[in-house]
C-alpha cells in the first residue's frame, strides 16, 4: 500500500499536466505602469500591485488594457481569449480628474486604432496602428492597416480612435 502511494505521489509530482502554473502578477504591475505612465502609487498609476493572492491562469495572447470607470478610475486588464480572465486594477489620483491623469496616453504605441477622417457631410475610417503614445488631443503618427501603407499624423479623439477633419 505504502509503495502505491510513493508511486502515485512521484507520477502527480512529475506530470506536466496536473503542475499547474499561473500569470507573474509583477507582469501584469509592468503592462498597467506602461498602460497608465504612471509607476504604482503614483498619481495617475495603479494605487497598489495586484493581489498577490490571485492565481490567473497563464494567457496564450498578448494581454489587452483599456481604461474602466468613470473618469479613467481603473484600468481593465484581460486575456482575450475564450475563457480567459478579466480583473480591474484602481488607480491612484482618481483617475482624469487629476491634472497628471489628464495627460495619460489614451493611445499607446502599437495599439490598433480606428482612423477616422471626416468633413462636410461624409466621413470614412478604416483600422490602423499607433505609432506614437499621446493624450487626447494630441497629435500621433499612424498607420493604416499595411506595412507599406503611408504614415498620417491625426488626432487622438479618445482612447482606440483617432482621427482629422478637412475643410
Amino acid at each position: 500500500m505504502t509503495r502505491t502511494l510513493v508511486v502515485l505521489a512521484a507520477a502527480l509530482i512529475a506530470s506536466p499536466a496536473l503542475a499547474q502554473s499561473y500569470v507573474d502578477l509583477s507582469e501584469v504591475d509592468r503592462a498597467v505602469a506602461q498602460f497608465t505612465g504612471a509607476a504604482i502609487g503614483a498619481p495617475g498609476g495603479a494605487a497598489q500591485g495586484a493581489d498577490r493572492r490571485l492565481r490567473l491562469t497563464p494567457c496564450p495572447q498578448i494581454l489587452t488594457l483599456a481604461w474602466y470607470g468613470q473618469g479613467r478610475s481603473a484600468v481593465e486588464v484581460r486575456c482575450p481569449v475564450a475563457g480567459g480572465w478579466k480583473l480591474y486594477v484602481p488607480l491612484s489620483g482618481g483617475g482624469s480628474s487629476s491634472n497628471a491623469a489628464a495627460e495619460l496616453p489614451a493611445v499607446i504605441r502599437g495599439d490598433a486604432v480606428s482612423v477616422r477622417v471626416s468633413g462636410d457631410g461624409f466621413a470614412v475610417s478604416q483600422s490602423g496602428e499607433a505609432l506614437e503614445s499621446g493624450p487626447v488631443g494630441a497629435w500621433i503618427k499612424v498607420r493604416g492597416p499595411t506595412a507599406d501603407a503611408p504614415v498620417l499624423r491625426a488626432k487622438v479623439l479618445r482612447p482606440g480612435l483617432v482621427g482629422m477633419e478637412l475643410p
